[in-house]
């Protein structure tokens, strides 16, 4: 039996059946014509064919000191994982400090070129947080994490990637409680998350989306890499 012949036998007779019917069946057929994203146009990744990538300490849009650190410190990993050499993010820092160079903004300005010269990688990742932190609601908490990266070969100057990912503690939050309980449950939350620091491990995972090979319109895989040019 059909699903719209189910439709017509649950819902009441009528004039009012038929707009509900029809009113479904548009849902269906909006829900069943959307389309996944375009594909990335990795011409240019293709062509810079990065090997080695220097990660410099994200950029802070949020209310919270933790950001960068917190960011910065799961990073490198997927990036590694993919197949490339990362600069040790230790390394960096205290070459970027015996330089002047302390905060994110300061270093996001120093040219490409110099940045070339100094560490001698292929390419730079600029990351940006956008979200950090735990947020508290009357009945809810959510802990979120949301980073934007771009690639830029050091060679050409020319931007060879983008994209940007988020994490959620509400992506498995279970919301089958009643008012009470809500609040509660929220409250935890929001102390445990608070004192923890919840937003780093959810950084981490936000990275591994973001930074992480293979993904959907994701980092192309590193020359270290058994799936090296086979994206």
């Amino acid at each position: 039996m059909t699903l719209h012949r189910l439709l017509q036998q649950w819902l009441p007779a009528g004039r009012s059946r038929r707009v509900m019917v029809g009113a479904l069946g548009l849902v269906l057929l909006l829900g069943g014509c959307a389309s996944p994203p375009p594909a990335y146009d990795y011409s240019a990744f293709r062509v810079s064919k990065p090997a080695s990538l220097l990660v410099l300490a994200p950029l802070n849009d949020t209310p919270d000191i933790k950001a960068t650190p917190g960011v910065l410190a799961t990073a490198t990993l997927p990036l590694a994982e993919a197949g490339y050499y990362v600069l040790p993010v230790t390394l960096v820092d205290e070459t970027f400090r015996q330089n002047g160079l302390t905060t994110p903004n300061d270093i996001h300005e120093v040219s490409i070129a110099k940045l070339r010269e100094i560490f001698g990688a292929d390419a730079a990742v600029y990351l940006r947080v956008r979200q950090y932190g735990t947020s508290y609601r009357v009945l809810g908490s959510e802990t979120r994490v949301t980073v934007d990266a771009r690639i830029v070969d050091l060679r050409s100057g020319q931007m060879v990637w983008a994209g940007s990912a988020t994490a959620s503690s509400q992506e498995n939050q279970n919301n089958n409680q009643g008012v009470l309980g809500l609040l509660v449950t929220a409250l935890v939350h929001q102390v445990i998350g608070n004192l923890s620091d919840a937003s780093f491990d959810y950084a981490a995972i936000a990275n591994q989306r973001l930074l992480g090979s293979p993904r959907a319109n994701g980092v192309l895989a590193g020359p270290r890499s058994p799936r090296y040019g086979q994206d």
